[in-house]
């Protein structure tokens, strides 16, 4: 029998809106200020709010909050810029928090 099972999800922890594909995470090895965090390529279903400078462990990048765009939970940051070269990747990603999200169509 063919295998229908569709891609693997993530979903907001609050409402299982679908936020990211388990195919889009960069690395598993970030960590935010409640404990461990996935960056991602890509993410759905968000707002993403207003760009601020902020200091975090790699030092001093432009980011801005992400919600989900049904609860309005607050689920991680996207960097925007980043003023160091060897951190110039993360520009453009997304980083939820672990505990969060939640696995969707496993």
């Amino acid at each position: 029998m063919e295998d229908l099972a569709g891609p693997r999800l993530y979903g907001c922890y609050k409402c299982q809106n679908h936020v990211c594909c388990d195919d889009d995470i960069v690395s598993k090895d970030f960590q935010a200020s409640r404990g461990r965090a996935f960056l991602f390529s890509h993410a759905m279903n968000v707002v993403v709010g207003p760009t601020e400078d902020r200091y975090l462990i790699t030092g001093l990048h432009a980011v801005a909050d992400v919600h989900c765009c049904d609860c309005k939970e607050m689920l991680g940051w996207k960097y925007v810029k980043a003023y160091e070269e060897l951190q110039k990747y993360k520009e453009g990603k997304f980083v939820l928090e672990k505990f969060k999200i939640v696995k969707v169509n496993w």
